[in-house]
């Protein structure tokens, strides 16, 4: 009998990032509607947030409207909450994944591990080239990264 191992690198996408601001903000902006709507998604894109409740079984459903006018719906549920340390959901909306975002203290800045593991190396690479999940995360950050700035000042 073969065994099997469970590698996820060919539907994974990961991206880590030391953010330039303390970890218990970076926590209130990633876990607060009134913040996560102004930052999240790619470039030029924007929200409607309808329920975020961010605890172990919590709804989050929203709409990302992108700049070409196109919306598309989002749903996740909140399978893990472990305040400021760690967020997991379960994208239940097409594509669906897990994400897992970590974030770590580090001299008053916050290192953030954002991870995210779909359900096959087929959808995973779909939509890497139809949706640019990897350009768009990339993006995500940045946008977040400019949000804390205007936070800390």
């Amino acid at each position: 009998m073969a065994t099997q191992i469970n590698d996820t690198t060919e539907r994974e996408l990961k991206l880590t990032r030391l953010l330039n601001a303390p970890r218990e903000l970076v926590w209130e902006v990633w876990t607060n509607p009134d913040h996560i709507k102004n930052w999240w998604g790619p470039s030029g894109f924007t929200n409607t947030i309808f329920t975020m409740d961010v605890r172990a079984g919590g709804i989050w459903d929203l709409i990302m409207h992108g700049p070409d006018g196109t919306d598309y719906k989002n749903k996740s549920v909140f399978t893990e909450i472990i305040k400021p340390e760690k967020i997991v959901y379960e994208h239940v909306s097409a594509p669906k994944f897990v994400a897992t975002i970590t974030f770590e203290e580090q001299d008053n800045k916050t290192m953030l591990t954002w991870h995210m593991l779909f359900e096959s190396k087929e959808q995973f690479i779909q939509v890497v080239k139809t949706f640019k999940a990897d350009e768009g995360l990339k993006q995500n950050i940045a946008k977040l990264e400019i949000y804390l700035a205007a936070q800390v000042q």
